[in-house]
């Protein structure tokens, strides 16, 4: 595809990065981390937000280490991803099986969290509730006292709801993923929406949001909360930039969306972090 020229600084906060090995992982297309990187030259982005796909029952370490090692010399970003052993929900078979189930072995633990927080290749963390569950306490409060932003896949399987009772209420930054609604979910995503009133530090980001009435709404209505994230490589850079560029909203809102919102709370994102430029 052809590059292209829109003369604002974007940074992206939605980029799995599949294992360097060449493993196939469902629903995950195949790219190497040079033309990845490519593409989102192409786009005009400048930094990228990167992580492991998501894997049921497994151990992120090896994943995440691979992730930031192939991050280096390059504009990404890498953040761990981390998983959890609660299933939210109030039946009395959910709250009894949160009640005995345990961390094994592949479970994030809080000294899994301090570790990625202190090792300075990581700058947050990624959660995928529908594959890997919720953390316990002892994880959230471990996320808590590191406070790095972490961004979380919202959808009909992790909806606002849930996410309201089991993670925004925490004193780390929370992004959710896909505005809360995935896949094309109109509902889910304005009930995220509505719930940045109540959560100060809540943010959403772009990837897969094809509406422009839920997009242009929540530019309009919370300009400093909505972060762009591009999908890749799933839905290739250029054609996310193009979606938000068509949106009937000022060129601030624009330059916010696109870098200003997530280097507020991303501080590896920040133009001073362009050091690979």
């Amino acid at each position: 595809m052809l590059e292209l020229e829109h003369g604002f600084r974007v940074v992206d906060v939605a980029t799995r990065l599949p294992p360097a090995d060449g493993t196939g992982v469902p629903s995950v297309p195949t790219i190497t981390a040079d033309r990845l990187e490519r593409e989102m030259h192409q786009a005009g982005i400048t930094g990228s937000v990167v992580f492991p796909p998501a894997l049921p029952e497994t151990s992120y370490l090896a994943p995440n280490n691979g992730v930031a090692r192939r991050s280096v010399d390059r504009p990404f970003v890498a953040f761990a991803r981390i998983n959890g052993t609660e299933t939210p929900g109030r039946t009395t078979t959910d709250r009894l099986r949160n009640a005995v189930s345990g961390r094994e072995d592949h479970h994030t633990s809080p000294s899994d969290v301090e570790k990625f927080a202190y090792d300075d290749r990581f700058h947050g963390f990624v959660l995928d509730p529908a594959v890997d569950g919720y953390p316990d306490e002892d994880v959230l409060a471990a996320l808590e006292d590191v406070g790095l932003p972490v961004i979380v896949r919202g959808g009909v399987d992790a909806p606002p709801e849930t996410l309201a009772e089991t993670i925004l209420d925490r004193s780390f930054p929370v992004v959710v993923g896909r505005f809360g609604g995935h896949p094309l979910n109109r509902e889910l995503m304005d009930e995220m929406i509505d719930l940045l009133d109540e959560y100060d530090d809540c943010y959403l980001e772009t990837s897969f949001v094809r509406y422009r009435e839920q997009l242009e709404r929540a530019v309009l209505e919370h300009p400093d909360r909505v972060f762009f994230g591009s999908g890749a490589p799933a839905c290739h850079p250029n054609v996310a930039v193009m979606e938000i560029l068509t949106l009937d909203v000022s060129e601030d809102m624009l330059r916010r969306a696109f870098s200003k919102n997530a280097c507020r709370v991303i501080d590896a994102l920040a133009p001073e972090a362009d050091a690979w430029n």
